[in-house]
């Protein structure tokens, strides 16, 4: 995940910071020397680094901090403070329209993930009740319009194309489309260029001109570190963007773009692409990326992330079996199924508050899941409802199915067997109180060729 490096190193100096009592001035100097190398590493911006380290630097060395009970604290506080300002503060909105449709203007470089973001942006539009268009004015790019349509149709979302028409003659009448059919957010996936050059701005600004979007959002590569932010500012002195998607931001990158382009362009980061799938683009919230960054998770998005994935329906029937002690494998599969459909399982771990620290070493098989799915589908329909018909000749049948070893298979018994007391602890809980608090089973192995 993205901001790997720069963590660990801001634990390890605050980590310094709390083994002594009482700071001085010089240990509080000291350690924002090592945020300001640490920021550098991480491709961060070098007037963006220098400035926030004074910053924080002039607030740390205050009487409110130096005398304070806990000053290491107030110093990690003051820093999370800097953080989330120098990203904005505060998550910041997209635009809307009096009169719909309202127009999204996508630009950015060849490459940048344009394209697929502007599916990832319809499809999220669609899921709050809009009914967003996508339009094709990449017209130069082999394939452009048909990868469009194909993000389209996955996404769920319509696209309006002319072929190989002039761009402003197609965002023009996708406008008046729009108005026409009921579509009250319109996208452009602009044509994007291996470099910054006349003739692409040109064409940018015509359109701009054309059919004036309440919204300009500079699609950018968060890998792409310093570059990034160039980039950006390039096309905010030409065009004027109103924010920027920084894509990428679940690869490896050392994450200074994040931290750099609202510094140095003005405009807020506005959403953030986290994966390859559709539904992988969150809005993007300053003081959570900054609790991410400090090694603090970010519950909230966990969440978020849960209500979105979870079917209510199956949640409440979940919870009648556990009430009536009838969790079977078929509820098992159900779960492993929408926390698959949640993403990157490290990542989410990551959101948990003191977990992100510690995984940097594990090895979490993402194949898991699939092994898991693979055991309880090789049993029987009788099987899946009633575990407790499994004897030895049968385990030795399901892990022939799945090409898998016995062992596996008691392995994942043992687990479901666990789960299983576990909510029949639960369901005694409100009958004898603290008394009936269950003791959490053991985690299963995070890594290993067959764990699960």
């Amino acid at each position: 995940m993205a901001f790997e490096g720069l963590s660990e190193k801001l634990t390890a100096a605050f980590k310094r910071l709390r083994s002594k009592g009482k700071l001085s001035e010089s240990d509080v100097k000291e350690a924002m020397r090592e945020v300001r190398l640490a920021l550098l590493e991480a491709d961060v911006n070098y007037k963006v680094a220098k400035d926030f380290t004074s910053a924080v630097t002039e607030r740390a060395v205050g009487s409110q901090v130096m005398e304070s009970l806990t000053p290491a604290q107030m110093v990690v506080k003051i820093v999370n403070e800097e953080l989330c300002a120098l990203m904005g503060g505060q998550a910041s909105r997209l635009a809307s329209a009096n009169r719909p449709p309202c127009i999204i203007m996508m630009c950015g470089l060849q490459g940048s993930g344009k394209t697929t973001h502007s599916g990832k942006l319809g499809k999220m539009l669609k899921s709050q009740g809009h009914r967003p268009l996508l339009v094709a004015c990449d017209v130069y790019r082999p394939a452009a319009i048909k990868q469009l349509e194909v993000v389209g149709e996955k996404a769920g979302v319509p696209v309006f194309q002319m072929g190989n028409a002039n761009p402003i003659d197609i965002a023009h009448k996708a406008v008046a489309h729009a108005r026409d059919y009921g579509n009250d957010y319109v996208i452009l996936d602009t044509a994007g260029r291996l470099h910054i050059d006349e003739q692409l701005m040109e064409e940018l600004k015509n359109i701009k001109s054309a059919v004036k979007p309440h919204e300009i959002l500079f699609v950018v590569d968060a890998m792409t570190g310093q570059d990034a932010v160039n980039a950006a500012s390039a096309f905010n002195d030409a065009l004027g963007i109103d924010g920027v998607i920084l894509t990428k931001l679940d690869g490896d990158t050392r994450g200074g773009a994040a931290l750099s382009v609202r510094a140095v362009t003005g405009k807020p980061i506005k959403f953030a692409g986290i994966g390859e799938k559709l539904d992988d683009l969150e809005v993007f919230h300053p003081e959570r990326m900054a609790s991410r960054i400090l090694g603090m998770g970010d519950v909230l998005s966990l969440i978020e992330k849960a209500e979105q994935q979870i079917d209510a329906n199956q949640a409440e029937e979940l919870a009648r079996k556990m009430r009536e002690n009838k969790f079977d494998f078929n509820d098992m599969l159900d779960q492993f199924r929408q926390i698959s459909k949640m993403g990157d399982l490290k990542g989410m771990l990551s959101m948990i508050p003191g977990i992100g620290n510690q995984l940097k070493n594990v090895d979490i098989d993402e194949r898991q899941m699939a092994r898991v799915e693979a055991i309880i589908l090789s049993m029987t329909p009788q099987e899946r409802s009633k575990p407790d018909l499994i004897n030895p000749s049968r385990k030795r049948r399901i892990a022939a199915g799945c090409g898998m070893k016995v062992e596996d298979v008691n392995r994942l018994i043992k687990q479901y067997e666990s789960m299983r007391q576990m909510m029949k602890q639960m369901k005694n809980m409100g009958r004898k109180g603290m008394r009936g608090i269950p003791r959490i089973p053991q985690m299963p192995p995070m890594g290993g060729r067959r764990g699960f």
